[in-house]
C-alpha cells in the first residue's frame, strides 16, 4: 500500500487529533472554565472576522465584549483575558504533545536522511567504502546552550513528555488526569534561575533523550556500516554551556562550573548504575554475574561515597565491560551481546563527563583582565619573559611575546573580582579534567574575537596559571561582518605562530572556529551574515589546508532563520567541497531542543538528518554544491545591496523607539526565564550594540513582523528586477542549494509575519513612517521571493511545515490579540497625567504573561 503524503498524514494524525483532545480542555480546574471555554472559541471567530474587516486590536476586544459580554466589568473583562491567556498556553502545550506523539508516523523515519536511507543509497551507488571511511572521521557535535527561549518550565516540559506518550496510546483517562495536572501548573516563574538552575534542566535531556538516541545511532552505525571492531570514533560529541558561559552573565562563576561539571559527572554514572542493574537481571551466568556485580557496586560508590573509591577510572569501566563482552561470545554462544555492545558504546559516547562543559568570555574582559595581570606590582614573581614596559609595546609586538610567557600565578594575588575569576576558572578546567576526563572541559571560546592578540592573551593566561602545555581548544568567535571579514587574516597570524604550532600538534592539528549567526544577523541582516559566513568558511578552510591543519566549524545558532536556525540539515547539505566538512558542530538552544530533540524519535530523526547532511554533499555529490563564478557575484551583489538596505534601516532614527515602545521588548527581562541579563552594559538608554540577538529577534517575533529573517532581501532582488537582471537569480536558485536554503528559510520568516495585527501603527504620528518602510519591504519581498522560486505561494515545498505553522497561528491569534491591547492600554495610560498604578500593574502583567504562549507555540522564534 502507498505511504500517504507527509500532509495527510500531519492532517490525520495532528490536526484531526487536536480537535478531539483540545474538548477535554472543559475538565481544567479552573474558575470559570465553562465561560472560558465557551467564549474563547467566541473570541477566535472575532479576531479573524475582525482583522479582515481592518480592525485593530484595541477596537476588536472591546467590541466583542459589547457584543457578547456587555454585563462584565472592567474588572470581569480583564480576568477573562487572563483565563483567555491560561488556556491558550496550555492549547499550546496539548497541539506541542500531539506533534510529539506523531512525529514518527508523520516523518518517515526510514526515509530521506536517515541512515537506512544512507546506506541503502551508498550502495546502490557503490559507495559503500567511501562511505565507511567518512563515518570514521566524522563528527557531529551538539552544544545545548541555556540561551533563554524557552518559556516552558521544566515540570511543564515534563508534562508534554508524559502527555505525548499518552496521547500516542490513546490513552483517555491519563491524558484527562495530565490536562487537569497542567492547569494547576504555572507557567511562569517567581524568581530568575541561576546558571545551576538552567544546567539541571538541559541535563533533563542529556539523561532521558540524547543518552538513548545517541547510542541507538551509534549501534545501528556498528552493526550495519562499520565493522564495531574497527569503529573508534564516537560519531557523537555533546557539549554544554549552562555553568561555564559568562559571556554577559556575572553569575557563572567557577564554583558553579565546577558544581555543574560534578552534576553532569554524577548524572552519566547514574545512567550507567541502572543500565547495569538492567544487564544484571540477564547476564546471570558464571564469568559474567560476579565481574558484573563488581561493576555494579563501584559505579554506586562512585556516586554515593567516593572516597571509597580511589582507583575508580573511565579505563576500568571500560576494560571491565571489554571482559564481559569477549566472555559472553566466547563461553554463552553470544547472548545478550547486544545489550552489552549498548553500554560499551554509551561508555564511548559519554565517558565520565556525559558533556563537554565549554568555557567562554568576552575578548574585551579578557582585556581588561590581562591589564590587571600585567599592571600588578609583582607581576615578575609569578609569571617569566615578561617585559615591565609590556603595556608600551605595540600590539605586533606583544603578539610576539604573549606566546613565550610561562608561570605560575595565583588567582588569589588580585583583588578585582574579574580577574580573579577568569583565572580561577582556568584551574577549575584543570580540576574537572582530572575528575570527568580531559572531554570533561577542553575547550575555550573567546566571543567578541576581532585580533590575534584576542586569542593570545588567553593562551598567554592559560600559559601562566602552571599550564604550560594546556589539553585545551581556544576557539575565537568571529560575530560580526568586520570580524567575519578579517577572519582568515587573524587565523594565518595564529597558525604562523611556532609555539602555537606546536600547540595544535599537541591538539591532533585540528582547529575549532565559532561563527555568530545570531550576531552576524543582527550586524549586517539575514542574507549577508549567512553569506559572510559562507565566504569566511571557505578561506579558513583554504588557510588551513596551506598549513595542513583540519578546521571544524562551530556554529552559534538560533531557533528561528534571523539567527541561524531553520531547515539547518539543508544547510549543512549545501555546503561545497571547498569547504571543510569532516565537522558539524552547532548550538542548539531554548525551544530548538524541545522541539526538535525532546522526544526518543524526533531526537533521533534530526540527529540523523545531521549525520546525512555531511554524507550527502562529502560522499555523494562531492564537488555539485560548488559555486559558479556568476553565481558568487550574483550573491555578492544580493548580499552587499541587502546589507546596505539593512545598515540604512537600523540607523533610521525610529529604530530603537519603535522597539522600545511599540514592541515586546522591555518586557523579556520580566519573564525570569534566563540567569543571564536581557541587555548587555548597565547604561538606562538602549543602544543597539547593547541588544542582546535573542530578545531582539524575539520582539520582531512577537509583533510578528519578523524583521530579522527577511529584511533587505526584497530591496535587493527588486535592484535585479528593475536592471532586467532578476533571470540571474532565478538561475542561481535553480543551481545553488544554499541559495535555496536561504530562500526556504526566509520564506518560513515570511510565513508566520501577519502585519494586520500591527496596522494601527502606520496611523501613528511618530511611528506611521517606519511601520508602512517595514511592510512595503514584507511586500516586496514576498512577491520577489514567490517569482524567484515559480511558487504560486510561500512554503509551498513544505506543505505539513506550512500547516503546523497554520495551526499554531491560528490558536495563537487570541493571544497575539490580547498582547496588543494591552500594549495599546498601556500607551494611553502612560500619557495621562496621573495614571492609574493598578491599571499599569494589569497591562504589564498581561503584556508579560502574554509573551510565553506566543513563543512556544512559534517552536523557533527566538
Amino acid at each position: 500500500m502507498a505511504r500517504k503524503p507527509k500532509i495527510e498524514r500531519f492532517n490525520e494524525k495532528i490536526l484531526s487529533r487536536f480537535q478531539i483532545y483540545n474538548s477535554l480542555f472543559l475538565t481544567l480546574p479552573f474558575k470559570n472554565i465553562k465561560r472560558t471555554s465557551l467564549l474563547l472559541p467566541l473570541f477566535a471567530d472575532h479576531c479573524q472576522q475582525q482583522f479582515e474587516l481592518k480592525k485593530n486590536p484595541n477596537e476588536i476586544v472591546k467590541l466583542f465584549f459589547e457584543l457578547f459580554t456587555p454585563n462584565l466589568s472592567i474588572a470581569d473583562q480583564q480576568n477573562l483575558l487572563f483565563n483567555f491567556i491560561q488556556y491558550i498556553e496550555r492549547q499550546v502545550v496539548l497541539f506541542d504533545a500531539i506533534e510529539d506523539a506523531g512525529f514518527s508516523y508523520v516523518n518517515n523515519m526510514h526515509g530521506r536522511g536517515t541512515l537506512r536511507n544512507i546506506k541503502e543509497e551508498a550502495q546502490k551507488k557503490r559507495l559503500s567504502n567511501s562511505l565507511t571511511n567518512y563515518i570514521k572521521r566524522f563528527k557531529v557535535r551538539i552544544v545545548l546552550t541555556a540561551h533563554p527561549t524557552q518559556f516552558y518550565p521544566d515540570n511543564v516540559l515534563v508534562i508534554i513528555n508524559e502527555l505525548s506518550n499518552a496521547i500516542a496510546l490513546d490513552d483517555l483517562d491519563r491524558i484527562q488526569k495530565l490536562l487537569i495536572q497542567l492547569g494547576k501548573t504555572p507557567f511562569y516563574k517567581k524568581e530568575k534561575p541561576t546558571p545551576f538552575d538552567e544546567a539541571v534542566s538541559l541535563i533533563w535531556f542529556l539523561e532521558n533523550v540524547f543518552y538513548h538516541s545517541a547510542s541507538t545511532i551509534y549501534n545501528y552505525i556498528a552493526d550495519h556500516i562499520v565493522d564495531s571492531e574497527e569503529f573508534d570514533n564516537s560519531i557523537f560529541d555533546f557539549g554544554f554551556w549552562p555553568g561555564g558561559d559568562r559571556d554577559g552573565n556575572p553569575f557563572v562563576t567557577p564554583e558553579i562550573t565546577l558544581k555543574t561539571a560534578n552534576r553532569l559527572h554524577f548524572s552519566i554514572l547514574r545512567n550507567y548504575y541502572r543500565d547495569l542493574r538492567r544487564l544484571k537481571r540477564k547476564l546471570t551466568f558464571p564469568g559474567v554475574e560476579e565481574r558484573l556485580e563488581s561493576l555494579e557496586n563501584n559505579v554506586f560508590n562512585a556516586l554515593f561515597n567516593p572516597e571509597r573509591n580511589n582507583e575508580f577510572s573511565l579505563n576500568y569501566v571500560q576494560s571491565e565491560m571489554k571482559e564481559i563482552s569477549n566472555t559472553i561470545k566466547k563461553e554463552h554462544n553470544g547472548l545478550y551481546l547486544e545489550d552489552v555492545k549498548d553500554m560499551i558504546h554509551k561508555i564511548n559516547l559519554f565517558g565520565f563527563h556525559f558533556a563537554s562543559l565549554d568555557i567562554r568570555q568576552d575578548s574585551r574582559i579578557h582585556r581588561s583582565v590581562f591589564n590587571e595581570i600585567v599592571s600588578h606590582p609583582d607581576i615578575k614573581k609569578y609569571v617569566n619573559q615578561l617585559p615591565l614596559n609590556y603595556r608600551d609595546l605595540s600590539e605586533e609586538e606583544r603578539c610576539a611575546i604573549l606566546p613565550n610567557l610561562i608561570g605560575d600565578l595565583p588567582p588569589t594575588v588580585f583583588l578585582d573580582k574579574i580577574t580573579h575569576q577568569t583565572l580561577e576558572s582556568i584551574r577549575t578546567m584543570q580540576i574537572i579534567q582530572k575528575k570527568n576526563g580531559e572531554r570533561g572541559c577542553n575547550r575555550y571560546i573567546i566571543s567578541n574575537c576581532q585580533t590575534l592578540e584576542n586569542i593570545l592573551e588567553l593562551f598567554a593566561m592559560f600559559r601562566i596559571s602552571a599550564w604550560e602545555k594546556p589539553n585545551v581548544d581556544f576557539i575565537p568567535l568571529f560575530e560580526t561582518i568586520p570580524d567575519l571579514e578579517i577572519a582568515a587574516e587573524v587565523m594565518d597570524g595564529l597558525f604562523s605562530n611556532p609555539i602555537y604550532k606546536k600547540h595544535l600538534e599537541r591538539r591532533g592539528m585540528k582547529q575549532t572556529v565559532m561563527l555568530g549567526f545570531s550576531d552576524g544577523t543582527k550586524d549586517g541582516g539575514y542574507f549577508m551574515a549567512n553569506w559572510s559566513i559562507y565566504k569566511a568558511k571557505e578561506k579558513l578552510s583554504d588557510l588551513a589546508s596551506q598549513y595542513e591543519i583540519r578546521i571544524a566549524f562551530f556554529d552559534g545558532r538560533g531557533g528561528p532563520p534571523a539567527r541561524g536556525g531553520g531547515n539547518t540539515h539543508e544547510f549543512y547539505a549545501s555546503m561545497g567541497d571547498t569547504i571543510q566538512n569532516d565537522d558539524i558542530q552547532l548550538t542548539i538552544q531554548g525551544q530548538t531542543i524541545s522541539s526538535n530533540f525532546g522526544t526518543l524519535d524526533s531526537s533521533q530523526f534530526n540527529l540523523e538528518q545531521l549525520l546525512s547532511s555531511g554524507i550527502e554533499s562529502q560522499v555523494f555529490s562531492p564537488g555539485k554544491n560548488n559555486l559558479s563564478d556568476g553565481d558568487r557575484s550574483t550573491l555578492d551583489e544580493i548580499a552587499n545591496i541587502s546589507y546596505q538596505a539593512y545598515q540604512n534601516f537600523k540607523s533610521n532614527p525610529m529604530f530603537i523607539p519603535y522597539l522600545e515602545r511599540m514592541s515586546t521588548l522591555p518586557y523579556y527581562a520580566k519573564t525570569n526565564i534566563g540567569s543571564r541579563p536581557s541587555k548587555r552594559g548597565k547604561s538606562s538608554e538602549l543602544k543597539f550594540e547593547d541588544l542582546r540577538a535573542i530578545p531582539f529577534v524575539g520582539s520582531w517575533s512577537q509583533l510578528k513582523q519578523n524583521v530579522p529573517g527577511f529584511f533587505g532581501v526584497g530591496t535587493a532582488l527588486n535592484e535585479f528586477q528593475s536592471r532586467g537582471k532578476l533571470e540571474d537569480v532565478k538561475s542561481l536558485f535553480h543551481n545553488s542549494r544554499f541559495f535555496r536554503t536561504l530562500i526556504f528559510n526566509s520564506m518560513m520568516s515570511l510565513t508566520k509575519s501577519f502585519f494586520q495585527l500591527t496596522a494601527y501603527m502606520k496611523e501613528d504620528k511618530e511611528f506611521g513612517l517606519f511601520w508602512e518602510l517595514i511592510y512595503k519591504e514584507y511586500l516586496l519581498t514576498n512577491k520577489l521571493l514567490l517569482e524567484v522560486s515559480e511558487f504560486k505561494s510561500l512554503m509551498e515545498n513544505e506543505p505539513a511545515g506550512k500547516e503546523s505553522i497554520k495551526a499554531r497561528e491560528e490558536i495563537v491569534q487570541p493571544l497575539l490579540t490580547i498582547q496588543q491591547f494591552a500594549l495599546i492600554e498601556m500607551q494611553k495610560l502612560k500619557k495621562t497625567v496621573d495614571p492609574d498604578p493598578k491599571q499599569l500593574e494589569i497591562m504589564e502583567n498581561m503584556i508579560t504573561r502574554s509573551l510565553f504562549g506566543n513563543i512556544n507555540a512559534s517552536r523557533n522564534s527566538a
